[in-house]
């Protein structure tokens, strides 16, 4: 991948974990707690790459570029968070570590109003 020059990692997002708590009744209620807020850039998936997407998942229509962190070490529990960016959900289904130099990770993921 190219370097990343400044301002294209220009939107602010957050990534967000599942957490289970107990509603007011006892009963378990999914909620979801902010892991962490970032700069991003979003792109939806031109039509070869969704094509090529769609013989893995049907579901994905962006890629989510951030600078590395941590958090996506664990490819298990990234596909378990989401990306909410303004009034927009994105479900994860995968992290690619750019290079493997733990640089830049490009977030597969699938835009909808899903809870978890």
């Amino acid at each position: 991948m190219n370097p990343i020059g400044a301002g294209t990692l220009g939107r602010r997002i957050k990534i967000q974990r599942p957490s289970t708590v107990k509603d007011s009744l006892g009963a378990p209620s999914r909620t979801w707690i902010d892991v962490a807020t970032v700069w991003a850039d979003i792109q939806p998936l031109s039509g070869r790459e969704a094509a090529i997407a769609s013989r893995i998942s049907a579901e994905l229509t962006h890629q989510i570029t951030v600078r590395y962190q941590s958090i996506f070490d664990n490819p298990q529990q990234v596909a378990q968070y989401r990306v909410l960016y303004r009034s927009r959900i994105f479900n994860i289904h995968s992290a690619l570590n750019e290079d493997e130099k733990r640089v830049l990770v490009v977030l597969l993921a699938s835009e909808g109003l899903d809870d978890g």
